[in-house]
């Protein structure tokens, strides 16, 4: 069995990262995929350097309004077939899905909608949240065992954030944001950090604005699942909070195949 090391950022615009230190952290850290969430560019507006990363299969997948979401994939195994979206047209125009199949599983990235602008916007979080649970579970019927990572922009738990009776009624910790993700779960996936680490104080986004880093007072919302037939496959499951340069942190497992 060969072990693999699969990591997931929402760089929170891929060339505000770039001039961060971006290439030189992948180069160190050189996992077999790294999943971007909301790079917020057209691959046209993208430098060589980044568009092609030598030993690396890129995609990208950009939403029709310029400088807003989009996902991309870096992966040094080749995917077997690709598809770009959920297959509806509201939520793929915002280009937040990238589905990836490969010999031993399927890759979903995905950059889930914020529900704070608006009731409309909360409803379109529901909305892609039920699209994407019926998408994945029409994968594990052909039998495609699933990894999904990305910026869920839910906290699951009161563990999950520094403060959570004062967000208790703010999008990102509603009562039904929270159940969606119960639901997700309880029909056969696991949420990887979890079964390692049931310790607060972990998080992976930081509000810039109130400098909450230095503070560690975060959230948990940027997660790595998977379907409970890969739970023997999993070797680990981690945060890089040290890791500068977005208001989220990248995060990761490794997994035998």
């Amino acid at each position: 069995m060969a072990t693999y090391r699969l990591l997931s950022w929402n760089v929170n615009g891929l060339r505000a990262v770039l001039k961060k230190g971006f290439l030189e952290w992948f180069q160190q850290e050189s996992p077999d995929m790294l999943c971007l969430q909301e790079t917020k560019a057209h691959p046209e507006q993208l430098p060589p350097e980044i568009l092609e990363v030598s030993e690396y299969k890129s995609i990208f997948v950009a939403a029709e309004k310029k400088g807003y979401s989009g996902v991309a994939l870096y992966s040094k195994q080749k995917p077997n077939r690709i598809h770009r979206g959920l297959g509806i047209e509201k939520f793929d125009r915002e280009g937040r899905t990238l589905i990836a199949e490969f010999e031993n599983f399927t890759l979903f990235n995905i950059y889930y909608p914020n529900g704070k602008a608006s009731k409309d916007r909360l409803q379109y979080k529901m909305d892609f949240y039920s699209a994407f649970l019926k998408s994945a579970g029409e994968y594990r019927k052909k039998g495609h065992p699933l990894i999904i990572c990305g910026d869920v922009n839910t906290a699951h738990k009161p563990i999950d954030l520094s403060r959570p009776k004062e967000n208790e009624m703010i999008s990102g910790f509603l009562p039904e944001e929270r159940a969606w993700i119960d639901t997700f779960l309880s029909q056969g996936y696991l949420d990887t950090f979890r079964l390692f680490n049931q310790e607060g104080g972990n998080y992976s986004w930081w509000d810039y604005k109130s400098r909450a880093r230095e503070r560690n007072v975060g959230w948990r919302i940027d997660y790595f699942f998977i379907s409970d037939n890969l739970r023997s496959n999993l070797q680990s499951a981690f945060i890089l909070s040290e890791v500068p340069g977005s208001d989220h942190c990248p995060i990761g497992i490794e997994i035998a195949f």
